[in-house]
């Protein structure tokens, strides 16, 4: 997340899908949900917070609660969230190298 700004997304907002996809390869492997999460509050306030937690029919509070360092959000509300800023949750096969 080095370098990865609210200010920058709203510059490059054609970079968030990539993000995403990278953010969340990047929990896939790690479990880093700390890392995910905060990286989600990143694109949220790019996206509005208010507008945001209004879509997902949570509180502004409840939203950045969710998304703070210590936030445990119920996959459910992840799946909401995601749906508000444009996203879906969609598997992805693995690339497991042979032998």
């Amino acid at each position: 997340l080095e370098g990865v700004s609210v200010e920058y997304f709203t510059q490059h907002p054609d970079e968030i899908e990539a993000f995403l996809n990278e953010i969340f390869a990047e929990y896939a492997q790690d479990g880093d949900s700390a890392a995910l999460l905060s990286a989600l509050r990143i694109i949220a306030r790019v996206k509005g917070i208010s507008n945001l937690a209004e879509k997902v029919g949570m509180t502004r509070q409840g939203l950045q609660k969710a998304l703070s360092a210590n936030g445990n959000p119920r996959l459910d509300n992840v799946n909401a969230i995601m749906r508000a800023m444009g996203y879906q949750l969609l598997p992805h096969r693995l690339e497991i190298p042979a032998g």
